[in-house]
């Protein structure tokens, strides 16, 4: 979770009251956050990453006044029209969304340009996923002339300052000779052109994902207006950070004005701060938490957490990312309700509680894997067809899900080894050999009752320029022995592995694993430079096999 550090004075001067440094601890620490301090001048805590709109002194001043009940409900702020115009072309495939405005009559001073660098720097490392996803750029507007594009270029035609450079280099040099360059020069690994966002005037205002211009790009104490943009892989993404943004400075005193994008098939106006809609069904609520609140008590904790009412809905915040389910609206209501109002009560069950078997199980072989030496990671149940079959050579089965809102996540996995070569994939900038496993969930079509099968696996790999086959048929002879099973091995063919360097491993006649070197296409298809080998353990059945 990202730390962040808050100017004590600059936040209570924002929430309207000062409060006694217990009485902030305690108030903090019921609001959803881990606190780490609170001290005469500043307040640390940490903000769960589903809240970056708390991530600056104006974000969390407005999350806190309202819970304590300084300035409660729905936050409203006026947008003027700018008249001015960003154009996308079709040519920025690679990051093809983005989200601007401008925000004019700022006094920008010392301390707040430092805060509006924290709270860039800690959105793009949550909300953007360390620029992967998205990220964003202030600009002084006075130096930009509309209307603005956002282009895709051959990064050997583009000459420009980067930030914090005195003389004008070529955008290729970039990533060897700037210190963002070096730092997210992974991100755009296979990338031909980059995106830039290029003023009327032909002047360069950014390079994505690394930098923007000394020449337009820099926020100085004498910065009255400022141009900003969020870009990124998901459009509902970089229109909540610009609604960050744009609220954050708006709390700081300035006024918001929007700007059109014109897109190769579409124009929409940014930002758009309508609040989103919900129902919510008190019965849900009160059956969830244990409470007997009437709707009028349920809507008014709902406004404590800064929420809206209109005819029975509730209106979310257009800052507010992470509101997609009346579960998390019940969680807000728990939060206003506050938890140590609630009264804890002994279960009416008879029972004597015990660790799950196949958790026990699932310990005893991660252990096992420290022990051997590697690290344990933890990937998500949902990927994609490309990572899954794809890049791996292979056309297996799989479970799509319906109506996904993102194409990265859009299938359940099939197989534990796709998500590790993922995670290799990710950190080819770090030293090898890199030793990796994750006991994790597989699905298959089958079942009586939802059609999907479920079976734990064990996922290994090893990455490193002298691995072999033997070398990880020992770590899995070391695997088995540590569980005091015996298996038998034959050579098979797999498209994801090199032919004659692949088998299928068997234990009392069942075959449970497949164990080989990765095939060089694979590794190149993830961007791996080194040798990758692998095995895979059905952990499910495993645990079968052993209690017989």
């Amino acid at each position: 979770m990202p730390t962040v550090t808050l100017n004590r004075k600059v936040f209570e001067r924002l929430v309207g009251k000062s409060f006694p440094i217990e009485k902030l601890k305690d108030r903090i620490s019921y609001l959803g956050t881990d606190l780490e301090s609170v001290e005469s001048d500043k307040i640390v805590v940490e903000v769960f990453p589903n809240r970056p709109d708390m991530l600056s002194e104006q974000g969390f001043a407005r999350a806190f006044s309202s819970f304590v009940g300084v300035k409660t409900g729905l936050k409203k702020y006026n947008i003027k029209k700018s008249g001015f115009k960003v154009i996308v072309d079709r040519s920025v495939t690679m990051r093809p969304y983005t989200a601007c405005a401008l925000v004019k009559n700022m006094k920008f001073t010392d301390e707040r340009i430092k805060e509006t660098m924290q709270l860039q720097e800690k959105l793009s490392t949550t909300h953007g996923r360390a620029r992967r996803k998205s990220e964003y750029g202030i600009y002084p507007s006075v130096k930009i002339k509309f209307p603005v594009r956002y282009i895709a270029k051959d990064p050997k035609t583009v000459t420009f300052v980067p930030l914090g450079m005195n003389k004008p280099i070529r955008a290729d040099r970039v990533e060897q000779l700037h210190h963002t360059g070096k730092a997210f020069k992974h991100i755009t690994e296979g990338w031909k052109k980059y995106p830039f966002f290029i003023d009327a005037s032909g002047k360069v205002l950014s390079m994505l994902p690394y930098t923007n211009s000394n020449d337009t790009g820099k926020v100085d104490e004498t910065t009255k207006e400022i141009f900003i943009e969020c870009t990124g892989t998901n459009l509902e993404n970089v229109n909540t950070a610009l609604n960050i943004l744009v609220t954050t400075f708006a709390d700081m005193g300035g006024e918001i004005y929007s700007i059109e994008m014109v897109y190769p098939n579409k124009k929409i106006t940014t930002p758009n701060l309508t609040p989103k809609k919900m129902k919510i069904d008190c019965d849900y609520v009160n059956k969830l938490l244990d409470l007997k609140l009437s709707k009028k008590q349920i809507f008014n904790l709902l406004k404590i957490m800064g929420y809206g009412e209109e005819r029975g809905n509730v209106l979310i915040p257009a800052y507010r990312g992470d509101v997609m389910h009346q579960m998390d609206l019940v969680e807000d209501v728990a939060i206003a309700y506050g938890y140590e109002n609630f009264e804890p009560e002994i279960p009416n069950i008879a029972t004597v509680g015990s660790e799950d078997e196949f958790s026990v199980f699932a310990s005893k072989v991660a252990n096992i894997m420290v022990g051997l030496g590697f690290i344990e990671t933890s990937t998500y149940h949902l990927t994609n067809k490309r990572n899954l079959n794809e890049k791996m050579l292979t056309d297996m089965d799989f479970i799509e899900i319906d109506n996904s809102k993102n194409s990265e996540y859009n299938v359940l996995r099939s197989w534990m080894i796709p998500s590790l070569m993922n995670v290799l994939g990710s950190n080819t900038r770090y030293e090898y050999p890199q030793r990796l496993f994750e006991i994790g969930t597989v699905f298959k079509k089958g079942g009586k009752e939802t059609g999907v099968q479920e079976f734990s696996r064990l996922g290994v790999v090893i990455c490193d320029k002298d691995m072999t086959f033997t070398d990880m048929k020992q770590v899995m002879d070391s695997f088995f022995n540590s569980l005091n099973v015996k298996y038998g091995i034959k050579g098979v063919d797999h498209p994801s592995f090199i032919s004659g360097r692949v088998g299928r491993v068997s234990v009392k006649g069942k075959k449970i694993a497949y164990i080989g070197e990765i095939h060089p296409q694979v590794l190149e298809n993830f961007g791996i430079e080194q040798p990758v080998c692998a095995f895979e353990v059905n952990l499910s059945d495993m645990l079968e096999i052993l209690k017989k």
